[in-house]
């Protein structure tokens, strides 16, 4: 395979565009909160939102393992962003829970965050957008046959 065939690739271009996007939300995110990472942000509102959600679970929606998860929810419990709970459920296990300061950086963010995705999409029809994600579902729908 050659370089300009591997460029031409739409894997490439989506590699590509995934790349630029996460670079630009990081530099976003660290004017406003120095400390938190893309992934970290992600996991705070995630948290945030669905508060006791399992962290298999919150792994699967950040497609990331459950071990970097975990590590992720350290840093952040460790920074009072996050903290640990007794599960009432299962007694092994704890939940995540966000902090007064968690939440308060979570609402401070969640305009930028709207914004770095309408800057994204920026030119793309709603139209567009819909024939962008069914394209993409139907990729990944062939990657799991």
């Amino acid at each position: 395979m050659t370089l300009s065939s591997f460029r031409g690739t739409v894997f490439y271009s989506i590699e590509e565009a995934i790349k630029n996007y996460r670079r630009f939300a990081q530099e976003r995110i660290q004017q406003v909160v120095p400390d938190l990472t893309v992934n970290q942000v992600l996991l705070l509102v995630l948290v945030a939102e669905s508060p006791g959600m399992p962290q298999a679970e919150m792994a699967d929606i950040l497609f990331k393992d459950e071990a970097a998860v975990t590590r992720m929810a350290e840093r952040l419990v460790k920074r009072g962003y996050l903290e640990r709970k007794p599960n009432p459920a299962d007694r092994r296990r704890q939940r995540l829970e966000v902090t007064t300061g968690g939440q308060t950086v979570a609402n401070q963010l969640a305009p930028l965050i709207r914004a770095n995705r309408e800057q994204a999409t920026e030119g793309l029809s709603v139209n567009e957008q819909a024939e962008l994600r069914r394209l993409l579902r139907k990729i990944t729908q062939n990657c799991k046959k």
